[in-house]
């Protein structure tokens, strides 16, 4: 077995943000009561067919549950490693870093729930290929930003470790 990790230090407000952040993206994606044509979703599940709107539907009939169930997994795995962030592991103030750890088994879930994120915000907003509305005075942007600044920093700790 192979026991190689990532550390990532964030500040402890950080974490509890990123914990409160993928608490609303698992509520988003189990919410059976939710939005069939919520935007955000839809841009977790693109259309496999952009040219056949009939083939497209079949196919999101016969995957968009499971997608977004393995989302959810993954965005369970995330915030499992965030729960020390929430509890106030340790003492120290809000800026104080704490170390998230990562097992080499856990990344890929890590990468694809702050890129899903960063989808849903990016649709929230308006970012679009080759349109980037930045409003610098919306809080949300910052948000997205600092997603990914994260994800980032965590495609890196990935390739440095040759994960």
């Amino acid at each position: 077995m192979n026991d190689r990790i990532v550390l990532v230090p964030l500040a402890r407000l950080e974490g509890r943000h990123l914990a409160g952040l993928v608490d609303e993206f698992v509520a988003l994606l189990t919410d059976t009561a939710s939005d069939a044509n919520d935007p955000g979703l839809d841009r977790l599940t693109p259309e496999a067919y952009p040219d056949d709107a009939e083939a497209s539907a079949e196919f999101s009939r016969a995957t968009a549950d499971d997608l977004l169930d393995r989302r959810a997994a993954d965005a369970r795995t995330v915030r499992a490693a965030l729960q020390r962030f929430v509890d106030g592991e340790g003492e120290g103030e809000d800026l104080d870093p704490l170390d998230v750890v990562i097992d080499e088994r856990e990344l890929d879930a890590w990468l694809r729930t702050l890129t899903a994120l960063r989808l849903v915000i990016a649709t929230r907003l308006s970012v679009a290929d080759g349109v980037d509305p930045h409003d610098h005075e919306d809080p949300r942007f910052g948000v997205y930003d600092w997603l990914g600044y994260r994800l980032d920093g965590l495609i890196e700790a990935a390739d440095a470790r040759d994960l």
